[in-house]
């Protein structure tokens, strides 16, 4: 037994062992648990005796599943490194993630654990094969690739299931190695400052990725896998450029991009975000892509939230313009994002002072202003696909996930166009969407958001927007219906010029009021 003199832990395992035996939620001894091991974490968190010691590890796992937060817990345990030897760990929290029916990124976790070389090992292995063999027994209807023809001879496939990405990852090999910027070291990162190491408040420390040296100014996001730092190549501040670090490896982002430069135009091709490198490790990869200053778009929409107010129509009509251009042109090539919301879209100011003449070709300065789309790690490429296929699977992401998902139904284009009514919503309420049921006369019914619009809108346009995106189904080619709307506004424009001349003063004052935010 431990001396309890040069074992601070042990009474509290005795305390903690005890309210456990006598742990029932339903009459209200939970309490008295939680108190217990949050006091007990709370102490030894940085204890460095303890912080590879299992029976802490275990006392944070009870945590963990009584407060029903294993995400941050886990995110502590990287951020700390501690326990990041053991193999309890991430078994634990791949179960955690199973229940809660988020079966990629239990996969991913299991992984992590297995290139950490955690133990024991041959444990978490075995972990991993019956976790594997619980999903082949839960889609065993799928095909190895997980297409399916059902009875009305439609092909299904599940896009973001851990099997199919893993299939796809190996069809897709030989193209990755022959891609510019595509790097693959088959061993874990080895410079000077471990990759792993980065944090939130990591600066100035230097890197080196293939010959390159990137020096750390600052984290522009944080994930559950990924992490997203700005830098500076050679300490140069006018070189400057993301650098998105993920672990376990993910090369599918960087395919993405290497089809987005493939497939959209040159004149496009600004407002989906580029990706210079990929640097993949046996243990994390590293995305080297452009660096906008800006904010993004939900930064925008945040300025007038806090401050009570709305956005102006104008602008948020030109955003929905915007918006609808981009997705034409990706669909039409058979890409879809799969994690459309304003948080992945970033503001593009031009540098030259804009002009109301050039704006419905898109001329001049105007080429250069507008959004960008980026963070492409779930989307997908339909080309990968046999022809006529629709998708299943829920993105999880509140508040974003389409009709189709939310009646587990099959989707396809829906996922990024709900995600546009979303945004949309947001522009002019400033709020989520929520949606409706309602029955038409006929008997059929139509899907439209509960708000309504103010009566000195374009409601018609607004009404028409929500009424074909957010009852499009499953369609082969929604290209068709995205132009006629985006022309539609478009024409209201062109009718007044001094919607153009209005336009051009907000995203001024817009620019000039995210600069000075940032």
């Amino acid at each position: 037994m431990a001396d309890v003199a040069d074992d601070p832990l042990y009474p509290w395992l005795c305390s903690i062992m005890n309210a456990y035996d006598d742990y029932d939620d339903n009459n209200g001894t939970g309490g008295h648990l939680e108190k217990l091991l949050e006091g007990c974490v709370n102490f030894f968190q940085n204890d460095d005796r303890y912080k590879d010691d299992i029976r802490l590890l275990k006392i944070w796992i009870i945590h963990a599943d009584v407060i029903q937060d294993f995400d941050e817990i886990f995110k502590l345990m990287e951020e700390r490194k501690m326990f990041l030897s053991h193999s309890l760990l991430y078994e634990s929290y791949a179960i955690y993630l199973e229940a809660k029916g988020r079966l990629l990124e239990a996969h991913r976790i299991y992984q992590l654990g297995i290139t950490r070389k955690a133990e024991p090992l041959e444990t978490l292995k075995k972990m991993h094969a019956l976790f594997l063999d619980r999903l082949t027994g839960i889609m065993k209807t799928f095909s190895k690739d997980e297409i399916v023809v059902h009875e009305s001879g439609d092909n299904l496939t599940r896009p973001w299931s851990a099997s199919v990405i893993k299939d796809l990852l190996e069809k897709i090999k030989s193209r990755l190695l022959k891609y510019n910027g595509y790097h693959a070291i088959n061993k874990v990162y080895t410079g000077r400052v471990a990759l792993p190491s980065l944090k939130n408040v990591s600066r100035n420390k230097v890197i080196e990725l293939g010959g390159q040296k990137y020096q750390i100014i600052g984290c522009a996001g944080t994930g559950a896998f990924a992490q997203v730092f700005k830098a500076y190549v050679d300490r140069d501040p006018s070189d400057v450029v993301a650098l998105k670090i993920q672990r376990p490896p993910f090369p599918w982002e960087f395919y993405m991009y290497r089809q987005l430069d493939q497939r959209i135009s040159d004149v496009e091709r600004a407002n989906f975000g580029f990706a210079h490198r990929a640097h993949v490790y046996s243990d994390c990869s590293v995305l080297v892509c452009d660096f906008l200053a800006h904010g993004t778009l939900q930064d925008a929409i945040n300025c007038y939230v806090v401050t009570g107010q709305s956005m102006e129509e104008v602008l948020c009509m030109y955003y929905t313009i915007e918006m609808l251009h981009m997705l034409e042109n990706m669909h039409s090539v058979g890409i879809l994002h799969g994690d459309f919301k304003p948080d992945n879209l970033l503001v593009r100011y031009s540098s030259d002072e804009l002009t109301e003449d050039g704006y419905p070709e898109r001329a001049g300065p105007w080429s250069h202003q507008g959004l960008c789309l980026v963070d492409w790690g779930r989307g997908i490429d339909l080309r990968l696909f046999p022809a006529g296929t629709k998708l299943k699977g829920d993105c999880r992401t509140s508040g974003f996930r389409c009709v189709e998902m939310q009646e587990n139904r099959p989707w396809t284009f829906q996922v990024d166009t709900y995600g546009l009514c979303v945004i949309v919503h947001m522009l002019l309420h400033g709020s989520y969407m929520t949606i409706e049921k309602k029955v038409q006369s006929d008997g059929n019914f139509l899907y439209m958001p509960k708000s309504s619009l103010k009566r000195y809108w374009k409601t018609d346009l607004w009404n028409g927007l929500f009424t074909e995106l957010l009852n499009i189904g499953c369609v082969e080619d929604d290209t068709s219906v995205l132009r006629s709307l985006r022309k539609s506004f478009e024409n209201y424009f062109s009718e007044s010029p001094a919607l153009i001349k209005k336009l051009k003063q907000l995203l001024v004052k817009q620019r000039a009021s995210l600069c000075s935010a940032r």
